[in-house]
């Protein structure tokens, strides 16, 4: 097995304070007042750093050094007399120019890769598992916007279900099966249905719907389909199954909403997950997550009360896209979780989940 490589970050937002010029003790002081706040939650205070410096440095320059970075909006001290916790934009320093990101170890990378295998499953199924496996492994509550039809068609029929109505049912070339219903006349026969899904499917081989549709539309319209005018109308009904929807509709799965409750520690704690909980399930917020990450190359993430999705404080999202057999984005997949989760850890873990699931659909 090769050894994973290193994601590549998209830029986080730009900040005003994003681009503070740290010297070198200054950084290193930050740096584990970061780490403590990740592994504890908890502020940090001069004599801590002082012990994790080994006594290099005095608890009095430390907190001058602290004093400085509170002022430059990195730091900030939630009770009088307390320690210093990072800051949202000090966060977002951290991420994007002093991290330095971990490697999924053996166990992570099988894990992930035996229950995304694709083997017998529908796309749909391999993205559910991937999610479940990134809200275990991550123990954040995990999401992913997956696909619908935008793999090239490979088959389109219609089902007969009662007079007036009928089913359509499109199977992509990357085993994606979307049924719809659809109005048709009540008196319509049996082979008239046949007949309209054999055109469609030998006009669909190999293009999206949106692709052909024009091209259908403008046969049907001059006459050169050979269709009957009952025919004609089913056909017209199936390629208008999509019409008017976004390009990037697509079915939202979320799992592992429960991991975010373990470390509540306050009523307004309880508060913020209930909005998070409710943005979640607030579709338009989600199917934002493609456009978001459409336009950057790599694993995006968003911290804290900037969040463009979510736009609260205590939380960050760590998402990439995945992308179909023609190296187009179709999908995006992520972790959602409070804003001291282990970036180190978790941002390979998400890159490495969509590249897995970018290949698998691409097979």
């Amino acid at each position: 097995m090769p050894p994973t490589l290193p994601p590549t970050l998209a830029p986080l937002a730009a900040d005003a304070h994003s681009v503070v010029a740290l010297n070198e003790r200054s950084r290193e002081i930050f740096k584990h007042i970061v780490d403590a706040y990740v592994e504890t939650g908890e502020p940090v205070g001069s004599r801590t750093i002082a012990r994790k410096l080994n006594g290099s440095l005095s608890p009095a320059t430390i907190r001058n050094v602290m004093s400085d970075l509170e002022v430059s909006g990195l730091l900030y001290a939630p009770h009088t007399s307390a320690g210093r916790l990072p800051t949202d934009v000090g966060l977002r320093m951290f991420v994007s120019g002093l991290l330095q990101l971990g490697g999924l170890d053996t166990d992570e990378r099988q894990a992930i890769e035996a229950h995304c295998h694709a083997a017998g499953r529908s796309v749909e199924e391999v993205l559910t598992q991937a999610t479940s496996t990134l809200s275990g492994l991550s123990q954040c509550a995990s999401l992913v916007l997956a696909p619908k039809m935008e793999s090239p068609l490979k088959h389109i029929e219609f089902v007969s279900l009662k007079p007036g109505r009928a089913l359509v049912v499109m199977v992509s070339e990357s085993g994606v099966v979307e049924n719809r219903l659809v109005e048709v006349p009540a008196d319509l026969p049996v082979s008239a249905l046949i007949e309209a899904g054999n055109y469609l499917s030998t006009r669909l081989a190999g293009k999206t719907l949106d692709e052909a549709r024009g091209d259908i539309l403008n046969e049907i319209e001059n006459s050169r389909a050979q269709l009957n005018e009952l025919t004609a109308k089913v056909v017209q009904a199936g390629i208008a199954t999509r019409t008017g929807g976004s390009a990037n509709d697509g079915s939202l799965i979320i799992k592992g909403q429960a991991h975010l409750l373990n470390n509540i520690t306050a009523l307004e704690d309880l508060s913020r997950i209930r909005q998070l909980f409710s943005a979640l399930e607030t579709r338009e917020h989600m199917l934002r997550c493609v456009d978001l990450v459409g336009h950057a190359d790599g694993v995006q993430i968003f911290i804290g009360a900037q969040n463009e999705l979510f736009g609260m404080a205590g939380f960050s999202m760590v998402v990439a896209p995945f992308v179909n057999a023609r190296e187009q984005i179709i999908g995006a997949i992520g972790i959602v979780g409070p804003t001291r989760i282990n970036y180190a850890r978790i941002i390979p873990m998400v890159d490495y989940t969509a590249k897995l699931v970018s290949r698998m659909l691409g097979q």
